[in-house]
């Protein structure tokens, strides 16, 4: 049976390229974003050769992370990437709670609560990669990327300390 490698924030960029490499070496993907570029990205792995399924969900929230869980259910999650994430910019004076609530949902509360969600079973069976996209950001402070830099600096202990 072919390994599954979940891959969020996964439309462009690092996600992408994590996507082709996982692919390039096997993996059947489950590639997540929050906006319809997710099945361009799709199309191109696809065209790569790789095995991909899409999900388009709201990763900032405990009910879209639940949802995208409910699509590994009874699979066995091989590799996780927790790639997801983004930041604003201006001042933190000038920009929108939503904004930063989102900011602080997708990047802090929907990692923690995949990974929480991932790790006892790799851990059950004694296999399974993760890798969460930190930031050099979460080592200093950003004047126009304050929360952004704080979300980075929370995944970063974390992981250190997970790991």
């Amino acid at each position: 049976m072919p390994k599954l490698a979940l891959i969020t924030g996964a439309s462009s960029g690092i996600g992408l390229e994590i996507a082709r490499c996982a692919a390039a070496d096997g993996y059947d993907l489950l590639i997540v974003s929050e906006d319809g570029q997710i099945e361009d990205a799709a199309g191109l792995l696809r065209a790569e050769g790789a095995t991909v399924e899409t999900a388009t969900m709201d990763l900032s929230t405990e009910g879209g992370v639940d949802e995208l869980w409910s699509r590994v259910q009874g699979r066995e999650l091989d590799v996780l990437v927790a790639n997801a994430g983004f930041g604003l910019g201006h001042r933190f004076v000038d920009q929108p709670w939503d904004g930063i609530r989102a900011t602080i949902g997708t990047n802090v509360t929907g990692t923690v609560r995949l990974l929480h969600l991932a790790l006892p079973r790799m851990m059950a069976r004694g296999e399974g990669r993760i890798l969460v996209t930190g930031s050099i950001a979460g080592y200093m402070p950003g004047a126009f990327l304050a929360v952004y830099s704080a979300t980075k600096a929370f995944v970063d202990s974390l992981c250190f300390a997970i790991r």
